[in-house]
């Protein structure tokens, strides 16, 4: 199992150079990505689940997910 803080370290440096903050509450995660200058949020997910995210590789191939879906200009998802 991964660290949650090491988790969310991996997620947040997947987006730069734009801004990310991931957070964990009760087991969940929450990302926001967005916008460093404007602020404008980019992609929100919350209620990730981090059953799956046990290793940096599945950590890696979930990023590449929602790095897809923001070019598909999608604003949030459900993972």
């Amino acid at each position: 199992m991964v660290p949650i803080s090491v988790l969310c370290n991996i997620v947040e440096s997947g987006f730069e150079p734009m801004s990310c903050e991931c957070t964990e509450s009760l087991g969940l995660l929450r990302i926001e990505v967005y916008e460093p200058v404007t602020g404008r949020v980019e992609l929100l997910i919350s209620g990730v689940s981090t059953a799956e995210l046990t290793s940096v590789r599945a950590i890696s191939d979930f990023v590449g997910e929602l790095r897809t879906e923001m070019k598909a200009g999608r604003r949030a998802f459900a993972g």
